[in-house]
């Protein structure tokens, strides 16, 4: 058993991720699949058994690679998807019993700390007084969390890349008015955010976390294979992401799976993540985004060490 190292799993609406980590980079381990363990969960209510399945196989490879490991804790995660199902003690049944130990059922507040905290741990010196804002956009919920050090305020919204694709864009290319119709739903949420947490309508300085901030920044690069090294702390222009929003949403499905820093499974709804992040961006008038690809996973881990330490 590795004392000094921690295994998370975090079994999100689009994608499903591990870390098995020391705290220091690089990790041991940094994988992710998009299992699209939401899939159709706003319009059922339920998750779906073929979602659950691609799910519980790769938390089974997972669980292969942490068994390798050894790491002195594991802990496991579960967001958007799970927190909204009706089905959701089904899959965490089965969940446990191939990690063992059962999923947490995050609730949106508590992920946008736990995001916050991953994102702010190793964010480059500045010298500027002003507070981060961290936009985490996953498939189901957008989460927007507010400090310096530590996070003070959070909110989290029901729109993410997968759920206002499923609820929006059924054309390919998407048309206008579809379009037209998720940004009128994302100004809706943040008026909702800024009532709910007056401090958002303040100057910060933003760091974008998770998929779809970490794709278009990609995109941009026009990165061929991943790297996380170029992607990481990398500062995105709030013109770059107007220029690949139309890029990204005039081309079809086909052409689309072929940009460069653009994962062919992630094609399908990086049009409805675009929206939350471009308008996200023209709502606050921000011009640029610190793109981290240290996450909501990262701040798992750094919990979990922490445990380990108050305990030794």
């Amino acid at each position: 058993m590795n004392s000094e190292t921690v295994a998370v799993i975090d079994c999100g609406t689009n994608t499903t991720r591990l870390l098995i980590t020391d705290g220091q980079e690089p990790a041991a381990v940094r994988q992710d699949e998009i299992t699209r363990l939401g899939a159709g969960v706003n319009s059922t209510g339920q998750l779906d058994i073929a979602a659950m399945d691609r799910t519980l196989e790769c938390l089974r490879q997972f669980r292969c690679q942490i068994d390798a490991k050894q790491p002195s804790a594991v802990k496991a995660v579960a967001t958007s998807a799970v927190r909204s199902a009706s089905n959701s003690a089904e899959f965490l049944d089965q969940a446990g019993s191939i990690l063992g130990t059962v999923p947490q059922i995050l609730s949106g507040h508590q992920e946008a700390e736990l995001a916050f905290r991953g994102a702010v741990s190793d964010l480059p010196p500045d010298s500027s007084n002003e507070p981060w804002l961290v936009v985490d956009i996953g498939g189901g919920s957008t989460e927007l969390s507010l400090g310096d050090t530590e996070c003070r305020q959070a909110v989290s919204l029901d729109i993410g890349s997968v759920r206002l694709t499923e609820m929006f864009i059924a054309n390919d290319p998407a048309l206008p008015e579809e379009l037209a119709a998720c940004l009128s739903v994302i100004q809706l949420h943040l008026h909702d955010a800024v009532a709910a947490v007056p401090e958002l309508a303040q100057r910060w300085r933003m760091v974008g976390v998770a998929g779809t901030i970490t794709t278009v920044a990609a995109v941009e690069i026009g990165l061929q294979t991943y790297d996380r090294e170029r992607i990481h702390h990398f500062r995105l222009l709030n013109s770059a992401v107007e220029d690949v929003f139309r890029t990204l949403a005039t081309d079809s499905l086909a052409d689309r799976m072929h940009h460069p820093g653009l994962h062919p499974d992630r094609a399908d709804v990086i049009v409805g993540g675009l929206c939350i992040l471009a308008k996200i961006m023209r709502f606050f008038e921000v011009d640029e985004c610190i793109v981290s690809e240290s996450d909501l996973l990262d701040g798992v881990a750094l919990e979990l060490l922490d445990s380990q330490m108050r305990r030794c």
